[in-house]
């Protein structure tokens, strides 16, 4: 029997479903707002597209998150998708209490004025849609406005609770 056969015979608990989850690669995003003139910001995995027609992108920040508030008042927001070598742009946006934008460069977004981090693999110019309760989680529903993406760099992927290196094909 291997370790994964005997993982699967085991008991529900939240050490096995995280490492379970661990094992689904994910790219990094910092979801971005300005709100009184400030900019805010924070760290997130669960970033998905949803639909082309229309352009819809769903995101999931958690319910105790300190920073989900402001942006969630602001109305919009830019997701950034994080390159590789961004891992401390992940760090720094995933710490409370500190000032995220400490040597950060940015500008603002076409459509809602949301920072755009420099640097970024890609970055998506949305409104918040809808905002669904999913556990300790927000199923938050995004219509995207603008886009912008470049190809000379490799993802920023996080993998059993790391930074990892994505292989380019």
């Amino acid at each position: 029997m291997s370790e994964l056969d005997s993982d699967v015979a085991g008991i529900l608990d939240e050490h096995r479903f995280r490492r379970a989850l661990g094992n689904f690669a994910t790219g990094v995003s910092v979801v971005t707002a300005e709100t009184d003139g400030v900019p805010v910001g924070m760290t997130i995995q669960s970033f998905c597209s949803l639909s082309l027609d229309p352009p819809l992108v769903l995101i999931c920040p958690g319910r105790a998150s300190r920073s989900w508030p402001a942006i969630e008042r602001s109305g919009v927001l830019s997701i950034n998708v994080l390159a590789e070598g961004q891992d401390w742009l992940a760090r720094q946006f995933a710490r409370s209490g500190t000032d995220k934008y400490a040597g950060v460069s940015w500008r603002p977004a076409p459509y809602g004025g949301a920072p755009i981090l420099a640097g970024s693999l890609a970055w998506i110019d949305a409104e918040v849609d809808s905002i669904v309760p999913g556990g300790d989680h927000l199923l938050v529903t995004c219509r995207v406005r603008a886009v912008g993406a470049r190809n000379d760099l490799d993802p920023l992927v996080f993998f059993r609770s790391d930074f990892v290196r994505a292989r380019s094909a």
